[in-house]
């Protein structure tokens, strides 16, 4: 029995022996395992690519957190051209002036007249002056009053300056008949300048002028001594043939002009005139003020819708006016009296009919208009520049200058025009007398052109905006009070 517990025993322990050892060694195992891994390198296991084609498919950016987009009104009706018209007074061409432009081999060179006018002239888009003389050629004496006929190199001079019409109706345009009258007409259009006021039998009675797009009907009448309809006397002379030459009428019959210029405007504006120009040799020499006839012919035909009166003859500057029409009070008329001399030898102390310094004095009127995307076409502003005739002999020999008084320049005006400090001073009272005159009614329609300007753009502007205000509207309405604006044809001043 103890034998057997011994040897149970031995056994036992033998086996915890083997286990024992089997632990040591798996224990090693592990321990080199461990140590084997870290020093060698893991081996990279190569995944084979695989391509997944997706289905197409249109990606809905989620909307920006923006104001939502607004369409922009359409564009205001707008200018799309500007014409701005100089209309300078008389040239009066005595002989005293005419004989200062005579040449050493008998020609004539006339361009000492223009010689300070020339830039400020060629620089607007038309220019016109009134010709109080004739052409009429080597069979007339070359002279003055009574009787004007000058040498033809005068028509050089004026092409060089840069006019493009010549007013050809006044009371000294018959001064060399009705060949002189006829000869006048063919040298202003051989130079390429318009004649208007005389004319070649049966032609129109006036001229539809283009200027930068815009269609201006012009038309001149002057004041004649007598006429019947059979024969008339622009001065006093011997009477002409009524072929149709001359317009003219006679201060005893002014329905003439009235029932001739009705006509003329219905018949400028059915050929496609946009805008109306009457030009008047009228009114009594060497007055500073315009007299009451003056005054109801332009009244008529601010009525008849003529949008610029200009007159002459006076041979002094007369005032200017806004004139309003008494059939249609929403139009109104710009009109300047006289526009004085241009240059002439009306000098103070020549005559005692001449009001003193006053005949020496003349402006450059001009007039713009303005023409809108719908077509309609309106005056948009209206200036002045006085003028002196300055009898220059600084350098011993005459010269009748025409001098532009810019009163932004003044200071310049000794040394650009030549000047003496006595003819410095003389062209200042120029200046002042000018202004003295125009200088109101200047005012007046210069104030009512910005204002009637300034509503019409508003109105185009809230036209543009709110066009279902205007719908069932015929006609443009007034915009506030000053000026109704007209319907898509057709003018205003």
């Amino acid at each position: 029995m103890s034998r057997n517990q011994k040897s149970g025993g031995g056994l036992a322990k033998a086996l915890l022996i083997v286990l024992i050892l089997l632990l040591i060694a798996a224990t090693a195992f592990l321990i080199w395992l461990c140590i084997d891994m870290v020093n060698t390198q893991p081996q990279q296991i190569q995944t084979p690519q695989v391509t997944i084609e997706l289905p197409t498919e249109v990606t809905t950016q989620p909307p920006e957190t923006t104001e939502p987009p607004t369409t922009a009104p359409p564009e205001p009706e707008h200018v799309v051209a500007t014409a701005t018209i100089a209309s300078q007074g008389d040239l009066l061409m005595h002989k005293p002036v005419f004989e200062t432009c005579r040449q050493s081999d008998g020609s004539y060179d006339f361009s000492s007249i223009f010689r300070y006018s020339k830039e400020l002239v060629s620089s607007y888009d038309y220019a016109l002056a009134n010709l109080e003389t004739t052409f009429g050629g080597d069979g007339y004496p070359y002279q003055g009053n009574p009787a004007f006929n000058c040498p033809d190199g005068l028509m050089a001079a004026v092409v060089d300056t840069g006019y493009d019409m010549l007013l050809t109706a006044n009371n000294h345009a018959g001064d060399t008949m009705g060949d002189g009258i006829t000869r006048t007409v063919e040298k202003v259009r051989e130079a390429g300048l318009t004649a208007l006021g005389s004319q070649l039998s049966e032609e129109p009675r006036y001229s539809i002028v283009e200027v930068n797009g815009i269609q201006i009907g012009m038309v001149c009448y002057t004041w004649a001594y007598s006429g019947d309809g059979n024969r008339f006397s622009l001065n006093g002379l011997t009477p002409v043939k009524d072929v149709g030459q001359m317009n003219y009428f006679t201060n005893s019959n002014p329905d003439k002009l009235y029932n001739e210029a009705e006509q003329i405007i219905a018949d400028m504006k059915a050929a496609g005139a946009e805008a109306t120009m009457i030009f008047l040799h009228w009114g009594q020499e060497y007055q500073i003020t315009e007299n009451a006839s003056q005054q109801k012919m332009a009244q008529r035909l601010c009525d008849m819708g003529f949008d610029v009166i200009v007159g002459g003859h006076p041979h002094v500057v007369q005032p200017m006016a806004l004139l309003e029409s008494t059939v249609d009070p929403n139009h109104k008329t710009i009109c300047i009296y006289s526009l004085g001399n241009a240059v002439s030898n009306q000098r103070t102390g020549v005559s005692s009919l001449f009001p003193a310094g006053y005949t020496e004095d003349g402006v450059l009127f001009t007039v713009t208009f303005e023409k809108y995307s719908d077509g309609t076409v309106y005056v948009s502003a209206a200036d002045v520049i006085p003028t002196w005739v300055n009898m220059n002999s600084n350098n011993g020999s005459r010269e009748y200058n025409i001098l532009p008084l810019e009163k932004a320049k003044e200071e310049q005006w000794t040394e650009a025009f030549g000047l003496t400090s006595g003819q410095f001073s003389a062209a200042q009272k120029s200046y002042d007398r000018t202004m003295g005159i125009v200088g109101e009614g200047l005012s007046a329609c210069q104030n009512y052109l910005e204002q009637a300007k300034a509503q019409r753009e508003s109105y185009y502007l809230d036209l543009a905006v709110h066009p279902e205000k205007y719908a069932a509207q015929e006609t443009q309405p007034v915009v506030e009070t000053t000026e109704t604006l007209p319907a898509e044809t057709g003018t205003a001043a």
